[in-house]
């Protein structure tokens, strides 16, 4: 008896089988070889997927720094004409966030399993719409920004003179074809302007069609003009239609260059490269401090983002000190390089201080 395995039953023995005839020879791919096939099709699919498609994130990580005692591209960074300035050493480095744009799906996966940096959603740094041009240019102003305001806060705390000017005059306005931008503003209503709240100041109880005087100088003339308030939205005071601004009332210029940088993160360190460069010694004590921090014109430093991208830099870079701004010291606080130094710092005096401190071996403000 044999069974349908060819083996009789109870014994090992093989019985052999009568040859079958050869099978007719198949024609085209076999089955294997399209399973082959497209493996390798899907393969290639994810890989060009994976290397072209683009995500909608952004990634952010350690960017360049740059030492605004020193020179970028054979220029200093802060350049101080007409006034006598003083000897300095080290460092003070403002630090900043590399942002790439346009990332793809491996590209976002290689930044990110570096532990350098990490993806943001593309709509937090580009609104919808927007152009990276526009981004572009609106960090470049945010950046001119900032120099000013370094600028004016630094020549404040030194105790010079401030004046008021015209920043932009709106056209259609009460002070339009009367007041010129950079027209150093006198008075308005009656009432000297010797800083910008002045003006606002002066202009409170009036409203539209009231005549007001304006006293200004352009050049070296000095003038008044009597015009008519207007209205702007649904405010009770009469509308003049000027944005003053502070600015210093001297006869040196201060120049910053330094390009491809965005943003407004760096007028901190503007701000104490000027102080370090028109007052005796050494503002860092010569050695390597970094930090960062927005600043308006009275000298108050606002949080900036990218704090711990920002440490990693001045830490690659040498600096032991790192000024804080205070809003963002609880940040920093988890993310600092071993032995670095955080300085807290909620106004451009309070770090011309701290700095002062350390040199001197005294305590100062920490996160």
């Amino acid at each position: 008896m044999r069974t349908l395995s060819g083996v009789s039953e109870g014994t090992d023995t093989v019985v052999e089988q009568p040859t079958p005839p050869p099978a007719p020879a198949r024609r085209g791919l076999t089955r294997r070889t399209w399973t082959l096939v497209v493996s390798l099709a899907v393969v290639l699919g994810l890989g060009l997927l994976g290397g072209f498609a683009r995500v909608p994130y952004v990634a952010l990580g350690p960017g360049p720094t740059y030492d605004t005692l020193s020179q970028v591209n054979g220029a200093d960074v802060v350049h101080i004409e007409r006034q006598q300035t003083f000897p300095t050493n080290g460092t003070l480095t403002m630090t900043t966030v590399s942002l790439t744009d346009d990332v793809s799906l491996f590209g976002a996966l290689g930044l990110w399993v570096s532990g350098r940096y990490a993806l943001a959603p593309r709509e937090e740094f580009f609104r919808p719409g927007e152009s990276e041009q526009e981004v572009r240019d609106q960090n470049v102003k945010a950046f001119q920004d900032s120099q000013t305001s370094a600028e004016v806060a630094a020549l404040r705390y030194l105790r010079y003179p401030m004046k008021v000017v015209a920043a932009e005059v709106t056209k259609g306005s009460a002070a339009d074809n009367v007041i010129q931008p950079n027209d150093r503003l006198l008075a308005v209503n009656g009432k000297e302007v010797a800083q910008y709240e002045d003006v606002r100041t002066a202009l409170e109880g009036t409203k539209p069609g009231d005549q007001v005087d304006i006293t200004f100088q352009r050049e070296s003339a000095r003038q008044t003009a009597r015009v008519t308030l207007g209205k702007q939205d649904d405010r009770q005071n009469g509308f003049l239609g000027v944005l003053p601004v502070d600015r210093a009332d001297v006869d040196f210029d201060i120049k910053i260059s330094l390009s491809d940088v965005g943003g407004p993160s760096a007028g901190l360190l503007f701000a104490l490269s000027i102080v370090d460069k028109l007052t005796p010694g050494e503002l860092n004590g010569g050695q390597s401090v970094a930090g960062t921090g927005e600043i308006d014109d009275k000298g108050n430093v606002g949080r900036i983002g990218g704090i711990n991208f920002k440490m990693v830099a001045a830490h690659e870079a040498g600096a032991k000190t790192f000024l804080v701004p205070a809003g963002n010291c609880d940040e920093a606080k988890q993310h600092a390089p071993e032995g670095m130094k955080l300085v807290k710092v909620e106004k451009l005096a309070d770090a011309v201080s701290s700095l002062e401190a350390i040199n001197a071996g005294r305590d100062f403000p920490t996160c």
